[in-house]
């Protein structure tokens, strides 16, 4: 069982992943496809991924040889050039511990790329960059739009969780068997190891390629990351469902059409809402209150009017 445990500080430090982290999701995609437990499932995405592949992206196979995969490789940049930059950056001091971690149970030694990556070498950067690249293309450029839309979907739905019931709900309901226990986080299925935040905060990143236990990325900066699978239980696929209808499912069709209406810098009146709506005044003041509540609109009285804007927060999870 996987335990996090927080102190006091760390609880206001509990942060929600606004974007897919497009090099996060890569390497998940890659650990669904290397699992032999789910063929029923993936067995045919798994074949068809591996046909796909080319050559280029045949070095990742020498960065997992005991099925870990190094923690250098752990970025959640969600841009895809500022992610294989960090990779490109990364300490080679770090390089070399995690290239050490993961080759002390293999009872061989490591291709001569490997041993030029954990020495610095621009070569064997430039090679895991060009790996790298090549998988993306192959296995997530295609469905990008929609985990995009399904990370949006998810973010409301965390976001609107924690806003109504806190921050200790959304831990205990973040996956099936989660407890919170004071100050230590449970999470069932995962290797046994226990995490100290120490003050660094949570970043949680769902992932819609990734079905096994929740996995941590414990990194010399920045927050602890926790990410966790998301999805249906079935892969993303390029014709699957869009953004609008993403949100108009978690929300609700009459509050996503309310976020849509509000785009960019305008701003409705209530009995204007309504009009566009096609409900009541009375109605649209529901909806508002509780999208108000949540952070996604913001509202304030001119004169008798009353007018609602959309926040950043909104706009995010409106595709705006």
């Amino acid at each position: 069982m996987l335990r996090i445990r927080f102190t006091a500080a760390d609880f206001a430090r509990v942060t929600l992943a606004p974007r897919p982290a497009p090099l996060q999701e890569l390497n998940a995609a890659l650990a669904t496809m290397c699992r032999p437990d789910g063929d029923l499932l993936y067995g045919r995405w798994r074949r068809r991924a591996l046909r796909a592949l080319p050559p280029a992206a045949a070095p990742f196979a020498d960065l997992v040889p005991a099925g870990r995969a190094p923690g250098f490789l752990d970025v959640v940049a969600d841009g895809l050039p500022q992610a294989l930059e960090q990779v490109r950056t990364a300490p080679t001091a770090f390089v070399r511990a995690e290239l050490r971690r993961v080759y002390e149970p293999v009872d061989a030694p490591a291709p001569p790329w490997v041993r030029d990556l954990a020495r610095g070498d621009a070569d064997a950067r430039n090679l895991l960059d060009r790996a790298q690249r090549a998988a993306f293309e192959t296995l997530l450029a295609p469905v990008w739009d929609q985990v995009r839309d399904l990370h949006r979907t998810e973010f409301v739905r965390r976001a609107v969780q924690s806003a109504e019931h806190g921050t200790a709900a959304l831990l205990a309901g973040l996956l099936p068997g989660a407890r919170l226990r004071g100050e230590v986080w449970e999470l069932p299925g995962a290797a046994p190891r226990e995490v100290h935040l120490a003050g660094r905060g949570l970043l949680l990143l769902p992932s819609f390629h990734w079905y096994g236990p929740a996995q941590v990325a414990d990194l010399p900066h920045g927050p602890v990351v926790l990410t966790y699978p998301a999805g249906t239980g079935l892969l993303p696929s390029p014709d699957g469902a869009t953004g609008p209808r993403a949100l108009a499912a978690v929300i609700g069709t009459t509050r996503a059409d309310l976020l849509h209406l509000l785009a960019g810098d305008r701003e409705h009146t209530t009995t204007d809402l309504a009009r566009r709506l096609g409900v009541s005044a009375a109605t649209v003041s529901a909806h508002t209150a509780a999208l108000r509540a949540a952070a996604l609109i913001t509202t304030e009285r001119a004169g008798k009017a009353v007018l609602h804007r959309r926040t950043a927060l909104g706009a995010l999870l409106a595709g705006g």
